[in-house]
């Protein structure tokens, strides 16, 4: 004799899968990472306040900011729709040349916030440390790794160049910091290439606004198989052994957000 269906749909209290995409409560979906997904209005609105955030933090060190982002648009915005005139399009041109004003004062935007948060963080214990934190691309700083009761400083990146130790502070006492920091690691990643920098305005150093910079242009060394494999060997030289300062900048945490942001859009 055939077993008859249960005609009641409710699921097992406990028992089954929440559905592919939900969350336990059911209030939304989730993504990969297992996070709630955040709706697109929202991540426009995020994107809005740290702009905003960004603009007044860099409008209080630059009070010429709004007329130069101005006066750019402008410019940008008529050289495009002379362009339409001259070709006999006007406003054809016209969305067109709207958009590249905008572009153009983004842009401009961009860079004179990360100068105004340069010139913000120049000469305070930690600068380096946080210039080298917000370089784009995969590199791996550990600030501290060294240093003295005088604030001087050494902090490591793991990048594809290689190792590369970045010492901030006094350059007498830094340059022996460097030395010792480069014996320790030539022990652990054999063949890999060892960059050091010293932080400063003197001969053989590296101006503070140029670091980031100068970071970024050493040559390509490693692939990225052998750069996560010099990271695990790092690894057991452990971090920072010093405390370094984590917000030179005023409101140091809310700037290098607004910053990063600027500069994708940028």
């Amino acid at each position: 004799m055939a077993r008859s269906k249960s005609s009641d749909q409710t699921a097992p209290s406990g028992g089954g899968k929440a559905p592919k995409g939900a969350t336990a409560s059911g209030a939304g979906k989730v993504g990969k990472d297992g996070q709630p997904k955040v709706g697109r209005l929202k991540k426009i609105g995020n994107n809005g306040r740290l702009m905003k955030q960004a603009f007044s933090l860099t409008r209080r060190n630059d009070p010429k900011l709004p007329w130069v982002l101005l006066i750019w648009f402008i410019v940008v915005f008529s050289v495009v729709e002379l362009i339409g005139i001259l070709l006999d399009s006007p406003f054809l041109f016209l969305p067109f040349a709207i958009i590249m004003g905008a572009l153009a004062a983004l842009i401009v935007f961009g860079r004179r916030a990360q100068g105004s948060a340069y010139r913000q963080v120049e000469g305070q214990p930690g600068a380096a440390a946080w210039a080298l934190e917000n370089m784009r691309g995969d590199w791996r700083v550990s600030s501290g790794v060294a240093g003295t009761p005088q604030l001087d400083a050494v902090h490591r990146v793991l990048g594809r160049p290689g190792v590369i130790l970045v010492g901030e502070g006094s350059p007498q006492r830094v340059r022996g910091l460097l030395a010792q920091e480069k014996k320790k690691i030539a022990r652990v990643v054999g063949d890999t290439p060892i960059y050091d920098v010293v932080v400063g305005d003197g001969e053989g150093q590296v101006p503070f606004k140029k670091l980031s910079a100068h970071v970024m242009k050493l040559p390509r060394n490693l692939s990225a198989a052998e750069l996560n494999s010099l990271g695990r060997r790092m690894s057991a030289l452990g971090g920072a052994r010093m405390p370094v300062p984590g917000g030179p900048l005023p409101g140091g945490r809310q700037m290098s957000v607004s910053q990063r942001q600027v500069r994708r859009r940028g």
